[in-house]
């Protein structure tokens, strides 16, 4: 039987494990669909992080705070997946964090597409914060 390595250093290649056993394997698309998947999840953290879907009325603050708070849990949980992706130490992965995390800034939080730049008032969750 064979076993993995686990790299503690950056390495470059598509033969890794990125967040469950024995995926993606050794397949080049299956590397290249985890690429996208971590893009899509650092993508999601900016959208949540940067949303505008609640309304909110003085009359609803206790479900506005639970629908914040739910989202705040589904937030912290996207961005630990992308964060234990990354830890594969994969070149690639890393670069396709990044990238979901810059794109998803861009669309989402710059000024690029004309939105206002009034940072907590507008949005539904505060900033993250190390």
């Amino acid at each position: 039987m064979r076993h993995m390595m686990m790299h503690m250093t950056f390495f470059w290649g598509k033969n890794t494990e990125v967040l469950f056993d024995k995926w993606p394997g050794r397949s080049t698309g299956m590397y290249v669909l985890a690429l996208a998947v971590v893009f899509v999840l650092c993508f999601i953290v900016e959208w949540l992080s940067h949303s505008r879907l609640l309304k909110h009325r003085p009359e609803n603050k206790v479900a506005v705070g639970m629908v914040q708070t739910g989202m705040h849990t589904v937030r912290m949980g996207v961005a630990y997946m992308a964060m234990l992706a990354v830890m594969s130490f994969n070149g690639g992965v890393f670069l396709a964090a990044v990238a979901g995390h810059a794109v998803g800034f861009m669309v989402f939080g710059s000024t690029v597409f004309g939105k206002e730049t009034s940072e907590n008032k507008t949005r539904d969750l505060p900033p993250m914060r190390c």
